[in-house]
């Protein structure tokens, strides 16, 4: 579905976020399903069958159902389901569908586009359907995305994981500053060497290269769109020597910082 404009996403009348009566059970029906349907758990326990196959239900517990499933679902009256579904069919074949289950360790942002897509058809929204299929494919992008994360990631803490994030974008906001190993661990509450370890197996890269980039990246922005030439530009981002900066400039980029200009 990645390769789908939003304007391939076909609206369902069929959505809503609900809490779920003690009794309430959906019985499996003996024609499948017809769409597409976002299945996303709040809070509240369960078991969820797909195509015969069972799942249990919980916080973080998110389905995308495809044409031709069969489901079906009970949950504990003393812990009832608060569920988002949303229906959605598809104008043109779709690759890279997302998987059928995972449970969403990170919710936030996930939880927000739910609650935002029901909330622009409570009252005539201006241009409501356009925005309810952006986030469609927002919410199909994020699945894709939770799909293709490295085991490492998942087996992370939620806050480890954010520390490094955290210290990354740091060093993306300050290029210019000679960073210290030490004090990015300290940064993100670690010692030097599990911080460099743990920042590779979540980043993709070492500390080092990542700073490097970083530092080249902004140069290439500042040779091409800030209108300052070599020089200002290494000194800027902290190079004292010229040319060391032009010899890894043209080590990351495969041009001088003057062809770039």
């Amino acid at each position: 579905m990645l390769d789908l404009q939003p304007s391939s996403f076909i609206l369902l009348p069929a959505f809503a976020k609900i809490s779920c009566e003690p009794g309430w059970k959906w019985q499996k029906r003996e024609k499948p399903l017809a769409n597409y349907d976002i299945f996303y758990v709040w809070s509240g326990e369960g078991e969820l069958f797909l195509n015969g196959k069972p799942y249990t239900l919980g916080k973080g517990s998110c389905f995308l159902f495809r044409p031709g499933d069969h489901t079906s679902a009970t949950h504990n009256p003393q812990k009832p389901l608060v569920l988002t579904y949303i229906h959605f069919d598809v104008s043109e074949e779709a690759s890279l569908v997302p998987e059928p289950y995972r449970c969403l360790d990170d919710t936030f942002d996930f939880e927000h586009m739910l609650a935002r897509y029901v909330r622009l058809f409570l009252v005539r929204t201006f241009a409501a359907e356009e925005e309810a299929r952006l986030i469609l494919k927002q919410l199909i992008i994020h699945l894709l995305r939770d799909d293709r994360e490295e085991p490492v990631e998942r087996k992370a803490s939620n806050q480890l994981t954010e520390s490094i994030r955290e210290v990354a974008n740091y060093i993306q906001q300050h290029p210019g500053v000679v960073h210290r190993v030490d004090d990015l661990g300290k940064r993100a509450g670690l010692s030097s060497r599990y911080f460099s370890i743990k920042f590779k197996e979540l980043i993709g890269v070492s500390v080092q290269t990542y700073m490097i980039r970083t530092r080249i990246e902004r140069a290439q922005h500042l040779l091409m769109h800030a209108g300052m030439n070599v020089t200002e530009v290494a000194d800027a981002l902290g190079y004292r020597d010229i040319f060391f900066f032009s010899r890894q400039f043209k080590q990351y980029t495969g041009k001088s910082p003057s062809e770039i200009r």
